[in-house]
């Protein structure tokens, strides 16, 4: 039987006693960012939302903490904001992750679905997703097997030169990619209703030195005389969606429909990769869907390896 069956099969999710969760604040943050510092990669979506907890405050901080036992030292925890991120030490034994399992659905029960997703190591999301598909609405989608990969090391393939940072005065040009990725990749526009919370992430990662452009150089005529924030098509485009603890995760990674099939991926993937090392963090990493065997190829010709499985359960 696998982790994943054991724990989506063990445990009662009455959240009685033993297996209450407790809301976590700003004097246990240093001991939920040691938990996750047991697997960096795993959890790296969970600990940059605490990294940016502990400077800027909890309120601040778009979510809350959930932390098991009620009582103790922390042995597991969930993120509760736009995502819902369970972290479950790989080192808790079977009955005690089952027990925190049930007691992070309890807590989401009571409080109601908030989230856009559920997202992290594939056992504790799918088990997490088991105690509350019948009290929650039903999911858009389950991404049961998304191999999460790494590198920290140089890339295998030469890096794209013509990859760099974004620059503020491109976000004209850049938003219209950051929206195909998004829709192609989760269903929907995330701009269908206004969008405003989505272009500010977009404009964030950009003024932070987290997104990555390359632009077509056949898209515009030399003699129209335009730059790539008017009329320019961007060609490759990634972000560095999460860092902490070492560990920057590449997010949005799109290539022009027009263009795909020639190598961008591979090639701007390298580059964003010995940037992100340089500047950002030693390892660099991201998941995937399973079944794209195509972005698989090309992480590993890059010189990613497998070094766990993400789920995403969609809403």
């Amino acid at each position: 039987m696998s982790v994943r069956q054991q724990l989506a099969g063990a445990g009662s999710g009455t959240g009685r006693g033993r297996e209450a969760a407790r809301p976590l604040g700003p004097a246990d943050l240093p001991a939920a960012l040691a938990l996750c510092g047991d697997d960096p990669v795993g959890s790296v979506l969970a600990a940059a939302r605490l990294e940016l907890a502990a400077r800027v405050g909890m309120a601040a901080s778009g979510g809350q903490v959930w932390g098991w036992p009620a009582e103790g030292p922390l042995q597991a925890l969930c993120w509760a904001g736009a995502n819902l991120v369970p972290v479950i030490p790989a080192a808790l034994d079977r009955a005690a992750a089952a027990e925190a399992i049930d007691a992070f659905a309890d807590t989401a029960r009571r409080q109601g679905r908030r989230a856009s997703s559920i997202v992290g190591e594939s056992a504790p999301v799918l088990a997490l997703w088991s105690r509350l598909e019948r009290h929650w609405p039903p999911a858009r989608d389950v991404r049961a097997h998304q191999p999460s990969l790494a590198i920290a090391r140089d890339p295998d393939v030469e890096p794209d030169p013509q990859v760099r940072l974004s620059r503020p005065e491109e976000l004209a040009s850049l938003l219209p990619a950051c929206v195909a990725m998004f829709t192609e990749e989760v269903g929907y526009s995330p701009v269908a209703n206004g969008g405003t919370a989505y272009r500010e992430r977009v404009r964030s990662l950009v003024a932070e030195g987290r997104s990555y452009v390359r632009y077509d150089d056949g898209a515009v005529p030399p003699e129209a005389g335009l730059g790539p924030a008017e009329h320019a098509v961007v060609a490759f485009k990634a972000e560095l969606g999460a860092v902490a603890q070492g560990v920057a995760q590449v997010q949005g990674v799109w290539v022009d429909p027009a263009l795909r099939g020639r190598g961008l991926s591979e090639a701007g993937m390298a580059a964003v990769v010995v940037d992100a090392r340089r500047r950002v963090a030693p390892v660099v990493s991201l998941y995937v869907n399973g079944y794209n065997e195509r972005a698989l190829r090309a992480y590993r010709r890059v010189g990613f390896e497998q070094v766990g499985t993400f789920a995403t359960v969609l809403f």
